[in-house]
């Protein structure tokens, strides 16, 4: 119940009734109806007042959810031993998506650097105009040396070559929601009822998401979700690498699970202030909304583009096979003001009941087929 959520302050609430306004203007002027993905992209993307685009903090425990990378630089330095072998079979260029507070980068950068392998530039593609000054302030002060190798872009680069990294990016993108009832299939949308939000069903006019919601196999009464976004951001990404590897770390499930006949509400969750509820309408602007990944269709639309499978595997397993043990064992449990936090850490990032399963990690590339140190053991990939 979003009753029981903590109060915003007058500023903020001001600010998100400035994007509701935004909001109700852009569904007025579409015929009194927005499909739920333009919604979301509105929520979370509107210049200067989306969740992703404005000034409130959002990451750690002053914002509304925590990363892994927020939670321990273990997570980042696990996975730069991984890109080590992605840029010796590639080439020497990271290319970031989204990249939060920067943590991850940061966290990365310094571990190459103590591996004698850092990338001859590292990108960022970032959106948010005040997320990309935050990274810029982080990186600039912690890895001033460093600096001059990263550059942050606005677009995705014609040519790709090297490693891209995406940690809890699919999940944010925009997703349609469809309603399998009566036996037939609709799109639920947003429209308003005496200047509220409501939910709208009506069918869907887009092609390609009407062909996707036929093709799954669910029962009559299922509410659930799919993302064009992140497919066609697979597409774009595969059509435009010329050899290297792509590697997206987020909480999601093969298909079979995703569209399970138990999970007929879906995945769409939303987050404020540390607390979930599934109420995409409240406050609009200062909550965070997301859904979980579908990463069958995340390797059918890499597949489908020119790029291969080369790995799918659980968050524990992929820091595990990449050595996030070492680290620990380079502190003595005599220590115990340092192993305690270390080892507490590695807990969450790698226990079931944590993020170890939740979260998967799935590798494609093109021009390369050479098996990962990540995914050498724990292989997910009958789940696809």
């Amino acid at each position: 119940m979003t009753t029981s959520l903590p109060q915003p302050s007058a500023e903020a609430l001001t600010h998100s009734n400035r994007l509701g306004e935004l909001i109700r203007h852009d569904i007025a002027a579409q015929d009194g109806w927005i499909p739920f993905a333009r919604f979301m992209e509105l929520v979370l993307y509107a210049p200067g007042l989306g969740y992703y685009s404005a000034g409130a903090r959002k990451f750690g425990q002053e914002g509304d959810f925590i990363t892994a990378p927020e939670l321990s630089s273990l997570f980042g330095r696990t996975l730069a031993r991984q890109l080590v072998e992605v840029m010796q079979a590639s080439s020497s260029r990271i290319l970031e998506l989204g990249a939060g507070s920067g943590k991850l980068a940061l966290d990365i950068l310094g571990e190459l650097e103590k591996l004698g392998a850092l990338p001859e530039s590292y990108l960022i593609l970032e959106i948010s105009a005040d997320l990309r000054e935050r990274q810029q302030e982080l990186l600039r002060e912690k890895l001033p040396h460093l600096f001059a190798r990263i550059h942050w872009l606005d677009t995705l680069p014609e040519k790709i070559s090297g490693a891209v990294i995406g940690n809890e990016v699919l999940d944010a993108l925009p997703v349609h929601l469809l309603h399998w009832t009566d036996n037939q299939i609709l799109e639920r949308g947003v429209a308003l009822s005496d200047g509220r939000l409501i939910w709208q069903d009506r069918l869907p006019e887009n092609a390609e998401l009407l062909a996707i919601a036929q093709s799954l196999n669910v029962p009559d009464n299922y509410l659930s979700e799919i993302s064009l976004a992140a497919r066609g951001l697979m597409s774009s990404l595969c059509e435009r690498m010329d050899r290297g590897i792509l590697i997206f770390i987020d909480y999601g499930f093969g298909a079979r699970e995703y569209y399970h006949p138990q999970r007929s509400n879906g995945t769409l969750m939303c987050h404020y202030r540390h607390h979930a509820h599934d109420d995409p309408f409240y406050l609009p602007g200062l909550q965070d909304i997301t859904a979980h990944v579908d990463f069958t269709a995340i390797a059918e639309a890499a597949i489908d583009h020119g790029g291969c499978f080369l790995g799918y595997t659980s968050q524990a397993h992929f820091l595990f096979n990449n050595g996030v043990m070492n680290y620990l064992s380079e502190v003595s449990p005599d220590d115990v003001k340092a192993y305690a936090p270390l080892s507490a850490q590695v807990q969450k990032l790698t226990s079931p009941a944590e993020m170890g399963e939740l979260f998967k990690v799935i590798a494609l590339g093109k021009g390369l087929e050479q098996p990962l140190a990540g995914f050498l053991r724990g292989d997910l990939s009958r789940l696809l």
